[in-house]
């Protein structure tokens, strides 16, 4: 089963990126931004969603995606780690995020993060 570990695996192999704690859980950051959290029980994590599109992802998966009510006005969307089908998946959603938060000069660095199933 995925779990915060491969969560931190994932992001921390994301050029320039950081683990920072905040809010006394781990956030993930890249250029000062920050791209992704995890909450302290560790079934979810939060990821950054431009919000005219994360209706439409909630819509599509419910049982995968959704925002607390405390966030309804941020531009993020939780993830459930149970519902991820595998770690590609989770690695896409993860580069989604971080690219939102990646300054342009690092986006063409992307290409040579490591799939997690690479050796």
């Amino acid at each position: 089963m995925i779990n915060a570990d491969d969560i931190r695996r994932i992001a921390l192999s994301l050029p320039e990126t950081v683990e920072k704690e905040a809010w006394s859980m781990p956030t993930f950051r890249v250029a000062g931004k920050m791209y992704i959290t995890i909450p302290d029980d560790q079934t979810s994590f939060a990821v950054r969603c431009p919000k005219h599109e994360r209706a439409e992802l909630i819509a599509a998966e419910p049982e995968k995606f959704w925002v607390p009510p405390h966030e309804a006005s941020s531009s993020w969307v939780r993830v459930r780690l149970a519902a991820l089908e595998d770690m590609d998946e989770l690695r896409d959603i993860l580069v989604d995020s971080w690219k939102q938060a990646a300054p342009e000069r690092l986006l063409e660095a992307l290409p040579a993060a490591p799939r997690p199933g690479d050796a």
